[in-house]
């Protein structure tokens, strides 16, 4: 009587990692930066998580706009569609850290970051730079 529970038992201890999969937080897709009309769409590179512009009020003026305002005055000619400003961010399951962090608005950036999904779906994104941080909060724009 006790086997014909098995198979059942078995399908659900199966069952439970996949939908605990899903309940997981996912911080891919595009959120929304709320400056300039930024949008940053966070992807999977590699085993890490990284971001790149994919819409701002001044791309959409001009499609070919330039880093202008990088501290860096050798990556003044990049463009700005597709420029990634997150990358290798580890951790989760709201949580991760990485870096570098690229602010394009002020042309400055971190080595460090952090990513925090907050409680109301919004997302605080922390660049420091010695024992100077900014936080910016993102919304998701998909």
């Amino acid at each position: 009587m006790m086997s014909g529970y098995l198979p059942l038992l078995a399908g659900l201890l199966i069952a439970t990692p996949a939908a605990h999969a899903d309940s997981m937080p996912d911080i891919t897709g595009v959120w929304a930066t709320g400056s300039e009309g930024g949008k940053v769409e966070i992807y999977r590179c590699d085993d890490a998580l990284c971001g790149r512009i994919v819409d701002a009020d001044a791309l959409r003026e001009n499609p070919d706009q330039l880093d202008v305002r990088n501290s860096d005055r050798s990556l003044r000619d990049r463009r700005l569609d597709g420029l990634v400003v997150l990358q290798d961010f580890s951790g989760g399951p709201r949580e991760w850290e990485g870096g570098p962090v690229y602010d394009p608005q002020s042309g400055d950036g971190a080595r460090n970051g952090e990513l925090r999904l907050r409680e109301d779906g919004s997302l605080e994104v922390k660049g420091c730079v010695a024992f100077f941080c900014r936080t910016r909060v993102w919304t998701r724009a998909d």
